[in-house]
C-alpha cells in the first residue's frame, strides 16, 4: 500500500488542529541602533521558540532550542546580542542567557545573578544592562550589570517591582513598584544607576481611590528626561508624558474611549497610540508639537502589537476572529510570512451586551456557519482576570464551533478595556463577581434560543480555570459540564504555594492574606463548594506551574475521589500551560472527547 504524501496528511487533517499546527510569528522586535536585526518567536518546529532575523541579508535562524520551548527573549541595541531566560521547564524560575546574534554558544548574560522569577530587563546602548528579580526570600530587587563587573544591587523592597525602562543615554532608571501594597495600581520612581532618587510619580498618594501609574517608555534621545507613563487620573488608562528632571507632567488630548497606550516614534516627535474599545483595537499617530492625531489605517479587528520603524512605517501584527494573523506593514504587504501551510479561517464573532449586576457586559459569540439554537455551548472564560477577550484569532473556540458548539465568551467585571472601575469591580468578592456578570449571559445564552441548557459548558484556563471550577460550586444547577485549565482549586494553598509577585496580587484582591481575611478565602475557593458539584469535571494542570501549584490542584482532586465524583485529570511535565504545539492539541482533544462522551455530541469535527 503506497504511503500518504505530507500533502495528502495535511488535506486530511481536520481543520482544528491545522489552526494550531500552522506556523505563527510574533512581531519582530528590531534592535534600536541596528534596526536590519530582528528577534520573533515561532512555533515553526512544533515548539514556540526565540529566531534571528537578518532583514538586510534576508536570514533566519532559530536561536532555542528547548524541550518546552523559549518565549522571553531581548534584542541588545547595537543587535549583537540575544538575551533570552532560562527556566526549567515552563517554571519561570531561572537566569538570563544571552546568544551572539550571528549564531554561537550560549553564556550567562549576567553572571553572578543567581535564579529568580523575572522582573523586567531593559538593555542599554553600552552594554549596560537593568535586570529586576523576584524570589520568596528577597522580594523584589533590581541589578545593575556592567560588562566585565560584578552584578550591583540599587533597590530591594519586599513587595512587588519590576523595571520599567532605561533612558535612551543609560542614566536614569524607571521602576514599577508597590511599596504602598496595592498590587494592582503601580507608582513609578526614576533613580539613577547608583539607585540614587531623581522622581517619583505615585497616584496612590492622598486620595479616596487608588490610581494606577505605568511606564510606557522614555524618550529615544540623548539628554530628553521625558518619560511616557499611562495613568487612570479619568477612569481609563491614558498616556502622559513626564519630566523627570522637571516634574512638568503633560496629559494628552486624546478623544478616544476605552483605554489607550502608546510607544514613542523613533524620532521622538510623535507617539504611535494603541487604542482598544470594546474588544477591537485600532492604531493612531499622535503629533506631539501640534497635538494632533492621525489614523494609522488597519483593518477592523484586533492589533496585538505595533512598532514604528525608523523610517516612520508602522508594523504591527493582526488578526480577528474570523482571520488568522499576520505581521502587516503601512508601506503595504505581509513583512514577515511562516513557513508552511496556512491556518484555515474560522467564523466572526458576533457582538452582545447584557444587563448585568454592575452594568452592561459585553460578551463575544459564536457560532457554527447556518447552525440555528439551541445548540451545545462553551462559556470559555478568559484568564487575567486583568485581561479581555476581543475580536482575535484563537484556535481553542474555534475548534469548539468546528464540533457543532456554540462559544460564548464573557469580559466579567475585572476585565481590561472597559475603564477602571470595571477592572477594580472584582475586590473583595473575588471570583464571585465575576460569575455573576457570567450568569447573567448565560440567562441570555438560553433565553435567546441560542443555547440549549441542557448541554451547558464552563471552561477557561488560569483565572478561567479558577472561575470554572467555582462556578460549579456555587452555581451546581446552571452546567452540564466544567473544564478547567491550570486552575486554582484550593485558594489557601495556592497562596502558600504560588510566586511572590502573585501573593501580593491575592493580598490586594481580598484585603489581606489567608490569616487576615480567612472568610473571604474561604468563600472564593472552589474546595469550599467541591461537595457541591454535580457535573462530570475535567482538569488539566502543568506539574512545574508556579502560578496555580498543583498541590493545590491535587487537594481538590482528592476531594472528588473520595466521594467518587465523575472526574478526570490530566497533568503535564510544563508549567502555566505549554509552548509545544503537540501537547496543546493534546490537550484540546482530551477536552473534546470529555465533552462528547458526557454531553452526546459528537467527537470529530464534521
Amino acid at each position: 500500500m503506497t504511503e500518504p504524501t505530507d500533502a495528502q496528511h495535511v488535506q486530511a487533517m481536520p481543520d482544528w488542529e491545522k489552526r494550531f499546527r500552522a506556523p505563527r510569528v510574533s512581531l519582530p522586535e528590531w534592535a534600536w541602533c541596528a534596526p536590519g536585526r530582528a528577534l520573533f518567536v515561532s512555533n515553526a518546529t512544533g515548539t514556540y521558540e526565540l529566531y534571528a532575523w537578518d532583514r538586510d541579508g534576508g536570514g533566519q535562524r532559530q536561536v532555542t532550542d528547548r524541550p518546552n520551548g523559549t518565549t522571553d527573549g531581548v534584542l541588545s541595541p547595537d543587535g549583537e546580542w540575544i538575551w533570552w531566560f532560562s527556566d526549567t521547564d515552563g517554571d519561570e524560575f531561572g537566569v538570563w542567557m544571552r546568544q551572539p546574534f550571528g549564531g554561537g554558544d550560549d553564556e550567562p548574560a549576567a553572571p553572578g545573578l543567581e535564579a529568580a522569577y523575572s522582573a523586567g530587563l531593559a538593555i542599554g546602548r553600552d552594554g549596560t544592562a537593568v535586570v529586576g528579580r523576584s524570589t520568596d526570600e528577597d522580594g523584589s530587587t533590581i541589578h545593575v550589570v556592567r560588562p566585565g563587573r560584578p552584578p550591583v544591587e540599587i533597590y530591594r523592597h519586599r513587595e512587588s517591582a519590576g523595571v520599567g525602562d532605561l533612558s535612551h543615554d543609560g542614566t536614569l532608571i524607571a521602576v514599577e513598584h508597590t511599596e504602598h501594597g496595592d498590587a494592582m495600581h503601580a507608582a513609578v520612581r526614576v533613580v539613577r544607576t547608583d539607585g540614587s532618587v531623581v522622581a517619583e510619580l505615585d497616584d496612590t498618594r492622598g486620595g479616596t481611590e487608588e490610581l494606577g501609574i505605568g511606564v510606557l517608555g522614555f524618550a529615544p534621545v540623548d539628554g530628553d528626561t521625558r518619560l511616557l507613563v499611562a495613568h487612570q487620573r479619568r477612569g481609563r488608562w491614558e498616556p502622559m508624558l513626564w519630566d523627570v528632571a522637571s516634574g512638568a507632567q503633560t496629559e494628552l488630548a486624546l478623544d478616544l474611549p476605552g483605554d489607550v497606550s502608546a510607544e514613542w516614534y523613533p524620532d521622538g516627535s510623535g507617539l504611535l497610540v494603541v487604542h482598544s474599545f470594546e474588544a477591537r483595537s485600532e492604531l493612531w499617530r499622535y503629533e506631539i508639537a501640534t497635538g494632533r492625531t492621525v489614523r494609522v489605517d488597519t483593518p477592523a479587528g484586533s492589533v496585538s502589537s505595533a512598532t514604528a520603524r525608523p523610517d516612520g512605517t508602522v508594523e504591527y501584527l493582526w488578526s480577528s476572529a474570523a482571520h488568522p494573523p499576520v505581521v502587516r506593514s503601512t508601506a503595504g504587504g505581509v513583512v514577515l510570512e511562516p513557513p508552511g501551510m496556512k491556518a484555515p479561517a474560522s467564523v466572526a464573532v458576533e457582538d452582545v451586551w447584557v444587563d448585568g449586576p454592575g452594568g452592561r457586559v459585553h460578551a463575544l459569540v459564536q457560532r457554527p456557519a447556518g447552525a440555528q439554537g439551541p445548540l451545545p455551548t462553551v462559556f470559555e472564560i478568559h484568564g487575567g482576570p486583568a485581561w479581555h477577550d476581543s475580536d482575535a484569532y484563537a484556535a481553542a473556540p474555534a475548534a469548539w464551533v468546528d464540533h457543532g458548539y456554540a462559544v460564548v465568551r464573557v469580559n466579567y467585571r475585572g476585565s481590561t478595556g472597559y475603564g477602571r472601575e470595571w477592572t477594580d469591580a472584582l475586590k473583595h468578592r473575588v471570583g464571585l463577581i465575576e460569575l455573576e456578570d457570567i450568569a447573567a449571559v448565560r440567562q441570555w445564552a438560553v433565553g435567546s434560543g441560542l443555547a440549549d441548557p441542557r448541554r451547558l459548558v464552563l471552561t477557561g484556563g488560569s483565572w478561567g480555570g479558577y472561575l470554572t471550577l467555582l462556578g460549579l460550586g456555587t452555581q451546581p444547577d446552571a452546567w452540564a459540564l466544567g473544564l478547567a485549565a491550570v486552575p486554582i482549586a484550593d485558594y489557601v494553598t495556592s497562596y502558600h504555594d504560588e510566586m511572590e509577585a502573585l501573593k501580593a496580587l491575592d493580598r490586594t484582591l481580598f484585603g489581606g492574606s489567608p490569616d487576615e481575611v480567612p472568610e473571604r478565602f474561604a468563600e472564593s475557593s472552589p474546595i469550599t463548594y467541591v461537595d457541591r458539584v454535580r457535573v462530570p469535571v475535567y482538569i488539566s494542570a502543568g506539574v512545574n506551574d508556579p502560578r496555580c501549584p498543583i498541590r493545590q490542584i491535587d487537594n481538590y482532586v482528592d476531594r472528588l475521589a473520595a466521594r467518587d465524583a465523575v472526574h478526570e485529570v490530566y497533568r503535564y511535565d510544563a508549567g502555566h500551560g505549554s509552548l509545544v504545539v503537540e501537547e496543546r492539541i493534546k490537550q484540546v482533544r482530551l477536552e473534546l472527547d470529555f465533552a462528547a462522551r458526557h454531553l452526546g455530541t459528537r467527537a470529530e469535527e464534521r
